[in-house]
């Protein structure tokens, strides 16, 4: 557990992001492709449609952060806040070297085998980061961009029910409702972390940015010094209408094709083929899959909620619920309840 302690100077220095920004999604997102554990059904469409598009070049990038998550993403690639993918890798490559060299150490330390190039890389090499620029930038193309219009909307949404909390409920109402897994007793504010440990932010205060490549609170503190605020990325999207939102900007152009860029191609046709209920044999017929392949995909779509499976005789039988229901319609998904939600 982390906990962040405030003070009363802290509290007059909390602040929302205007937006997430470019570079660190994409970053971000470079986990989320290699961790089909990570995310939930939510985002199984973006990856198998993310991962069919990845040349053999781009997986150097997968040396950069790799399936582990944040916890060995190079934290020089975090700390951007621009609008644009060019003006934060220009950022990035400006950052003083004290934090370059302070990320050097931190990737020796929980990286002893990385490759030798990610070293040349926190050492300023010009060539490596040319190349690592050239390949963020054509990963960034399919994997972020054609989703960004949508994600900024969400996020500019986001940041208004925000302010709206915090102008209803004061401070308290926004830190409490962050996220489920972010617990606030003031002076401290609680999220999940690999090691117990404390921060305290001393008057720097701290930054809130919602995050849609990444779905779990992150706390990152700033090498440069304990001046600068903690940033706090806590989820964008907490639920499937968000996600279908902004993954339909890319859906294909075939029936279904909304529902295939939030589930994947398998998971949607299963979905589909609940519509009339059904016996995992039967879904299995409909679906073209084997039976252990079909009863896998629904234990999935159960775990998200879309469909109820209940005994019948020797066997099982499969049924939408509601929510799965209002997307096979493609009506407003109901509402998420519950603790975090505004």
């Amino acid at each position: 557990m982390l906990r962040i302690r405030f003070t009363h100077d802290d509290l007059t220095r909390v602040r929302i992001a205007r937006a997430p920004d470019p570079l660190v999604e994409t970053v971000l997102s470079l986990s989320l492709v290699q961790a089909r554990d990570v995310g939930g059904v939510a985002l199984e469409g973006w990856r198998s449609m993310t991962r069919k598009r990845l040349r053999p070049e781009l997986r150097l990038l997968f040396e950069l952060a790799t399936a582990a998550g944040v916890t060995e993403a190079p934290e020089a690639f975090l700390h951007a806040g621009t609008g644009s993918l060019a003006d934060s890798l220009e950022q990035t490559w400006s950052l003083p070297r004290q934090l370059w060299a302070a990320d050097l150490r931190a990737l020796e330390y929980l990286r002893p085998t990385a490759p030798r190039w990610l070293r040349e890389l926190h050492r300023g090499d010009r060539e490596w980061r040319g190349l690592v620029e050239r390949r963020l930038r054509e990963y960034h193309s399919f994997a972020v961009a054609p989703y960004w219009p949508q994600l900024l909307a969400a996020a500019h949404t986001e940041r208004g029910a925000r302010a709206l909390a915090a102008a209803d409920t004061g401070l308290d109402g926004l830190l409490g409702s962050l996220h489920p897994d972010i617990r606030w007793e003031s002076p401290v504010l609680s999220l999940p972390c690999p090691v117990d440990a404390d921060v305290d932010l001393r008057g720097a205060g701290i930054l809130l940015v919602p995050t849609f490549f990444w779905p779990e609170p992150l706390a990152l503190t700033d090498n440069r010094g304990p001046e600068h605020p903690v940033v706090l990325h806590y989820p964008l999207a907490r639920d499937l209408a968000t996600y279908r939102t902004v993954w339909a900007a890319a859906a294909p152009a075939e029936p279904d094709g909304a529902l295939v860029a939030l589930l994947g191609a398998t998971r949607a046709r299963t979905l589909r083929a609940v519509a009339d209920p059904a016996g995992t044999a039967e879904l299995a017929r409909r679906t073209g899959t084997s039976p252990a392949t079909a009863s896998h995909h629904a234990t999935v779509l159960r775990s998200a909620g879309l469909l109820t499976t209940e005994r019948s005789g020797p066997g099982v039988r499969h049924t939408l619920t509601p929510l799965g229901q209002a997307l096979l319609d493609d009506r407003p998904v109901p509402p998420a309840s519950g603790p975090g939600t505004t």
